[in-house]
């Protein structure tokens, strides 16, 4: 069932209840069939890309001393890295766990470039320690699901095909001892109940089993092929850096725009009553007089926006006095009430200075402009090395940073200082936002 609210008009789905508990489930869920079949095909797969790294990898060894040797070494990275392709393919369709491709190979053209490339690459070396270290793990995770599997659903099934062995075998059941005095078989009514009893219990255990060996999967696949730390690291400035750009464009645009739709149009109206009070002052000094009055008043009003623009690029008072003054003045200007409460050993730096100004002052314009609140709350502080911002109001709530909101670009703005925005704000209220910021000082 699901149930829009608040003014983001996002959505909340109830979670699926069931009614059979999970340890029931497991052995008849789909996530266990794909992961048992990740395991059995994990074999043959390791056997193939264990010979191809085996032999490869020796024959290049042996080429050293001439100079096919490197150029065979990187072939045999690439096979590889080719592997890589289709397990990363395999673990997502089977395992659900995504995984981002690695760099590609760095080459400025020419065989002998793409050579260096390859074996320069910690990429295609993690590749080739996988394709020698899941082997031994493939044989591991191979037999002990496929024996546990078997053992668990023969056993359960057990009453369903004892007829078997009176009819083909001259026994009554399973034999779990032979002697010369005595053999003990599984054929009697308690003896066969033991036995389903036994396999169900192993039917039940396996499911978990099976997910405890493809997590360990998981962890080689994501932290032997996928991409390094370091790369991510440098994916996610890169991203950043195009968010901050675009937020930096689109900064300028709107002072751009503000300026050109306001003070600059006030400006050009006040120079053209400005000359036209000057053509009037010595035949009409009363009309003239009352022009440079309304010009004056127009003055005003350009200095008042032009103050307006400065202030939400870079308030005087939060460089002169910091986030305490600064932010108290932002509350001034809310239609709630606001109580501020800013609780720093010192200043961090301008940057994380301003960008924390600036998402308490957009927090709190969604107060006046979309919660319905009766009074709003801004607590400021710092926790180690993160400055931490929380705006909380008692309004209707509803609000979602996934919906496409103002709260999407702030969270993106804060995302590209290693900022985190976290929003709590169920249906009928209270909100309550928490922003954390490094704090540099």
């Amino acid at each position: 069932m699901e149930t829009e609210y608040g003014y983001g008009g996002s959505r909340s789905r109830e979670p699926r209840r069931h009614l059979v508990p999970p340890v029931l489930r497991a052995p008849f869920e789909g996530r266990t069939f794909r992961e048992f079949g990740h395991l059995l095909l994990s074999l043959p797969i390791s056997i193939v890309l264990f010979c191809w790294a085996v032999v490869m990898v020796s024959m290049s060894a042996g080429l050293l001393v001439t100079f096919l040797g490197i150029p065979l070494m990187a072939v045999s990275l690439m096979g590889c890295r080719g592997f890589g392709v289709m397990e990363r393919a395999r673990a997502r369709a089977l395992l659900g766990v995504e995984i981002a491709e690695p760099q590609s190979v760095r080459s400025r053209g020419g065989v002998m470039s793409w050579v260096g490339g390859v074996l320069k690459s910690g990429v295609s070396w993690r590749h080739l320690l996988y394709s020698v270290l899941h082997f031994p793990w493939a044989i591991f995770a191979f037999v002990t699901s496929l024996t546990t599997w078997t053992v668990g659903w023969t056993l359960f099934s057990y009453p369903l095909w004892q007829w078997v062995f009176p009819t083909y075998t001259n026994h009554d059941g399973i034999q779990i001892y032979g002697g010369e005095k005595r053999d003990v078989y599984l054929d009697t009514p308690s003896t066969v109940a033991l036995t389903c009893l036994v396999g169900l219990l192993i039917t039940l255990v396996v499911p978990w089993l099976i997910r405890a060996l493809a997590t360990v999967d998981k962890v080689m696949v994501v932290g032997l092929l996928g991409p390094s730390r370091l790369e991510e690291r440098v994916t996610e400035l890169e991203s950043d850096r195009g968010i901050v750009v675009d937020t930096t464009a689109a900064d300028l645009r709107r002072i751009e725009r503000d300026l050109h739709d306001g003070a600059q149009a006030r400006l050009v109206a006040l120079a053209m009553d400005l000359g036209l009070a000057k053509e009037k002052l010595a035949e009409d000094p009363e009309a003239a007089a009352v022009m440079v009055g309304e010009a004056h008043g127009e003055v005003k009003v350009a200095l008042q926006e032009l103050r307006d623009l400065a202030r939400g690029i870079h308030p005087a008072v939060l460089t002169d006095r910091g986030l305490d003054a600064a932010l108290s003045s932002v509350a001034s200007r809310c239609t709630v009430p606001v109580r501020v409460e800013v609780d720093l050993p010192g200043r961090p730096v301008p940057a994380i200075e301003g960008i924390a100004y600036y998402t308490v002052s957009e927090l709190l314009q969604n107060v006046s402009k979309h919660s319905g609140a009766g009074r709003a709350t801004v607590d400021v502080w710092r926790a180690g090395n993160r400055l931490m911002l929380q705006v909380g109001d008692n309004g209707r709530g509803g609000a979602d940073a996934a919906a496409g909101s103002g709260l999407a670009g702030l969270a993106e703005r804060l995302d590209a200082v290693d900022g985190i925005l976290v929003v709590d704000s169920p249906p009928g209220g209270p909100t309550t936002i928490t922003a954390e910021l490094p704090w540099r000082a």
